[in-house]
């Protein structure tokens, strides 16, 4: 697992946002498009403001989201509205390129087995994401793959919904679609994050992101997140983009 540190949350959420650029345009030159999943949350909101900023070929991108909170539509739990405001309103993405997981629907699981569906439509048989962009919570949580709820034990369904977390039930991709991706970066900020961050560097699977493979793991991290990382673990102590 490749660790880049930078200075602040700031810099590595431009960092990141370069990243996943990067390999965006790698991905459509490769295959002719580029299928991304984003989370949420305080950081990952300043990277995709600037990833909205990256030259792209939009046309070519599908954004789909690696979880989302059961909850009103257009309400401020919903990650699908600061997504909406922070980059989608600023990228000239097709409509029918942006994925919004359906939360909405009374059929949560089957709504999940749709999402699922779709995303197998555009991506292709055991669709393997360029990128799936994910965040680390203090307890070890990944998207919405929650410490000690039955979704980490789903193996058949690429989506599924989990239990009430901080008062929502949500809707997440499972392991085996993180699994197959073709790239994973997260992004980890706060002197908060320092100590789950090292378990997820030691490998530690007793908290839900450390089942996530690490083979094509790209971790970005500020120096508050990965002080308790030895510094001569990192691939590279970046300073600036």
């Amino acid at each position: 697992m490749k660790t880049l540190v930078l200075e602040d949350a700031e810099h590595a959420a431009r960092h990141c946002a370069v990243l996943v650029a990067e390999i965006a345009r790698a991905a459509i030159a490769a295959r002719g498009r580029a299928c991304l999943a984003l989370s949420g949350g305080r950081t990952p909101w300043l990277m995709v403001q600037t990833l909205a900023r990256e030259h792209l070929p939009w046309r070519d991108v599908h954004i789909f989201q690696t979880d989302e909170r059961v909850a009103p539509l257009g309400g401020p739990e919903r990650t699908l509205t600061h997504l909406s405001r922070l980059f989608l309103s600023s990228v000239p993405l097709p409509p029918d390129h942006v994925h919004p997981m359906p939360v909405d629907e009374p059929d949560l699981v089957a709504a999940a087995r749709r999402y699922g569906i779709l995303i197998e439509r555009i991506v292709g048989l055991l669709p393997a994401l360029d990128v799936i962009h994910l965040g680390l919570g203090a307890d070890g949580h990944t998207a919405s793959l929650i410490p000690g709820d039955p979704v980490l034990n789903v193996t058949d369904a690429d989506v599924s919904i989990s239990g009430p977390y901080l008062g929502h039930e949500r809707m997440t991709l499972t392991y085996p679609i993180l699994n197959r991706a073709k790239q994973i970066i997260w992004l980890a900020t706060g002197r908060e994050k320092a100590d789950v961050l090292k378990r997820l560097f030691d490998g530690d699977t007793q908290i839900p992101a450390g089942r996530v493979s690490r083979g094509n793991a790209i971790v970005v991290a500020d120096r508050s997140a990965a002080q308790l990382l030895r510094k001569k673990a990192y691939e590279h102590d970046c300073h600036e983009i």
